[in-house]
């Protein structure tokens, strides 16, 4: 168990159609072909994490010209970044009393639009930022063979950022911090296991489970945003697994209810 704190970070939020969050979470029945679209806002955040080792920034959040011209058209069109304007990542770390300079390393759960858009003020600098290899190669690819169709884009990762690659599935970069791959989502996404001292284990997710009705009723990510499921019902059994092991807190992606009673996070 470490003593360290972490902080959750807002970083603005998305519009929606629910589908995406959970398969067939919405659909057409004879008697009523066409119910209502279930629209709403999903939450994007960050972590910052307090560590005896290094001040770590765990993911980015989304960039903040995301619908000036940042995000192609059709990702605005699908998950509306309405407020990315206002989450300039300098912004959200200066007002929870932390600057660029206090971050001592960054890990990327993944590197989709809404993860990896704060890496930009990492460019150039010594700051090392850990990403799985599979993550990170099949983003580029994705990116630059596919244009992004699986949620990636190119200027925000394809920087002169000190790359720490993580290569098995369970790493150990930090005293009780575990990275932990989840594929499914993507095939490199990586959470985390933390032992806290006064709090017990928490399990970050990261996109291997957006909502509570993922975990809790195993219903899968909807839309085209889901790699492999054959890997995330797997993943999702190695979540359970932690969870029994430790008695842990699991902690979702993009869950609005859950983000509220989250804030502003652990041994604080």
């Amino acid at each position: 168990m470490v003593d360290a704190e972490i902080h959750v970070i807002d970083r603005g939020g998305l519009y929606c159609d629910m589908n995406y969050m959970m398969e067939g979470h919405v659909l057409g029945t004879r008697e009523d072909p066409n119910p209502d679209v279930d629209y709403g806002e999903i939450p994007v955040w960050c972590l910052v994490i307090d560590h005896p080792e290094a001040t770590i920034l765990w993911d980015t959040g989304s960039h903040h010209e995301a619908a000036a011209g940042h995000w192609p058209a059709e990702f605005v069109e699908a998950f509306d970044p309405h407020d990315a304007h206002e989450h300039r990542l300098v912004d959200d770390l200066d007002a929870a009393g932390y600057d660029v300079d206090d971050i001592d390393a960054v890990f990327q759960s993944h590197l989709h639009i809404d993860h990896a858009g704060g890496l930009e003020v990492f460019d150039g600098t010594d700051t090392p930022v850990y990403v799985h290899e599979r993550e990170l190669k099949f983003a580029y690819y994705d990116a630059k063979v596919r244009d992004g169709a699986s949620g990636y884009v190119l200027d925000d990762f394809d920087h002169d950022l000190n790359w720490r690659i993580l290569h098995r599935d369970r790493e150990e970069r930090f005293e009780d911090v575990e990275f932990v791959r989840f594929p499914g989502h993507t095939p490199g996404l990586t959470g985390s296991v933390i032992h806290l001292d006064d709090e017990g284990t928490i399990v970050f997710t990261g996109d291997q489970v957006y909502m509570a009705e993922n975990y809790e009723s195993e219903v899968p990510l909807g839309g085209s945003l889901l790699w492999g499921k054959t890997e995330w019902f797997e993943s999702l059994r190695r979540l359970e697994s932690i969870e029994r092991r430790h008695d842990a807190e699991v902690v979702y992606g993009h869950d609005p209810d859950q983000f509220e009673a989250m804030r502003p996070g652990w041994g604080l």
